[in-house]
């Protein structure tokens, strides 16, 4: 198994996970809020940075644009690398290592809505989206742009 430097989540005895190379983003509106996505029909409701997997056919930049449209509706474009990190989880019985690839995304246009049907945009403080998301490699992600921002 591939593992980055900074791992994140348990794993379960007897479970295999496969290893899913992911981008995701972060992107701010004004200073105070940053895109989350919120999963689900009904609450209670998850939530994550918009992203998610990368195809055969891509890198990280056309993924994270990509999942960003289907997520969001908005198109971005990856301004600079925040950082990597693995998150071991259960997705829908699916044993997963998330193998992530953080950005800071720039807003390029608020196209439309989201084509995932159960994915809302959802403008958030960086405070309630530490603690919202569901991985802690999201968490992590949010905590380490942050601090650069203000130059901790």
């Amino acid at each position: 198994m591939t593992r980055f430097a900074l791992q994140f989540g348990k794993t379960q005895p007897g479970l295999t996970y496969l290893e899913r190379m992911c981008a995701y983003g972060i992107c701010p509106r004004g200073e105070a809020n940053i895109a989350i996505v919120q999963i689900g029909k009904k609450a209670p409701y998850e939530y994550d940075l918009p992203g998610g997997g990368i195809e055969t056919d891509e890198d990280e930049a056309a993924a994270l644009m990509r999942e960003f449209q289907e997520e969001t509706g908005l198109t971005v474009w990856p301004t600079r690398i925040i950082g990597r990190a693995g998150q071991y989880w259960v997705n829908k019985g699916e044993p997963r290592n998330s193998l992530a690839s953080f950005y800071e995304v720039e807003l390029s246009a608020d196209d439309s809505a989201p084509t995932e049907p159960d994915h809302v945009l959802i403008w958030m403080s960086v405070q309630e989206a530490l603690t919202k998301v569901r991985h802690e490699s999201h968490a992590w992600a949010i905590m380490h742009w942050q601090r650069a921002r203000r130059g901790v």
